[in-house]
């Protein structure tokens, strides 16, 4: 998908960039990012986690590692963990809830969640739990193009849970890629409207990268520019969101300059080693953990942009 036009859109980022300074000021959020398993059972036709795939050694963190791992971070200055894993229904809510609460108790950590399709009632009792935050893109608007995407689930359905958990009083974040293979550009405005709609208080965009092994294996990537004004859209619409500059967008190429056009959140991969390679939805060059060393150079990175670390 190309962009209509390749004109000057200086302009929005720099009012995207007000927007954010006057809505959400000069602090870039450093979010803690811990993938806790890489086993789903669902059929995603872009996602190198997908249940059908077969050459993927599968893993997942006892309870007790991934609550050590979550104090390692606090211990470096984090006060923002985010647990990820496929839809993987071994880690069941009452699990998942321990895990929260046991964080919570050592630490003074907001928690997100990033676990999948629940029923309501287990998202409540996450909510109760200590969850501050749950992460579920909506990854397209377009139902059509959602179901090729997704054959075992529907948009409906995942805009149910995104409803679901605002109205449970969550934090709520979705999000889409840029560059999937049958998009539009009249795709995306409909993505910027359904975030806008629910309305979310995070939002990450990424651009589609190609995974060998899924049935996506030929498409081409997303574009990062394009990606980029997506960012800032969904600034001037939702003024006080958390918008990400993403693990994808940076593969892309993007070397900060997301940051000047809205951008107010990184995450950092603190996964431990032994796990870290084996959560590939798309491929990427991943260094070793060293969540200390990691957290300064991010750090340092963000002071040099202008923009202070939090």
């Amino acid at each position: 998908m190309e962009l209509l036009e390749r004109e000057d859109f200086s302009p929005i980022y720099a009012q995207a960039d007000q927007v954010r300074a006057e809505a959400v000021g000069d602090t870039v959020h450093i979010r803690a990012l811990l993938e806790i398993s890489n086993h789903c059972r669902r059929m995603c036709t872009y996602c190198g986690l997908r249940a059908p795939r077969q050459n993927l050694t599968r893993y997942r963190m006892d309870p007790e590692e991934v609550v050590q791992a979550a104090c390692e971070a606090h211990a470096v200055g984090y006060r923002t963990i985010v647990l990820q894993s496929g839809e993987d229904p071994w880690y069941t809510p009452l699990m998942l809830g321990q895990i929260v609460s046991a964080i919570k108790a050592k630490t003074d950590m907001a928690v997100t969640l990033g676990c999948g399709e629940m029923r309501e009632e287990d998202y409540a009792f996450l909510k109760l739990a200590g969850t501050d935050r749950y992460l579920i893109k909506h990854e397209t608007a377009d139902p059509d193009l959602y179901r090729r995407l997704h054959p075992d689930s529907s948009l409906d359905k995942r805009v149910g849970c995104l409803r679901t958990l605002k109205r449970l009083g969550y934090e709520t974040g979705s999000g889409f890629m840029v560059g999937l293979p049958g998009q539009t550009l009249e795709t995306l405005a409909q993505d910027l409207l359904l975030l806008a709609s629910i309305p979310c208080d995070m939002a990450g965009i990424g651009p589609f990268l190609p995974h060998p092994d899924t049935p996506l294996r030929d498409g081409t990537a997303g574009d990062a520019e394009l990606t980029r004004r997506c960012v800032a859209l969904a600034r001037l619409m939702l003024p006080s969101a958390n918008l990400p500059a993403t693990t994808a967008l940076t593969v892309r190429g993007d070397n900060g300059q997301v940051f000047s056009g809205g951008a107010n959140v990184v995450m950092r991969k603190i996964t431990p080693n032994c796990y870290k390679r084996m959560y590939e939805i798309y491929p990427a060059q991943l260094p070793d953990t060293d969540i200390p060393a990691q957290r300064q150079q991010l750090e340092e990175q963000i002071r040099s942009l202008g923009r202070v670390p939090l």
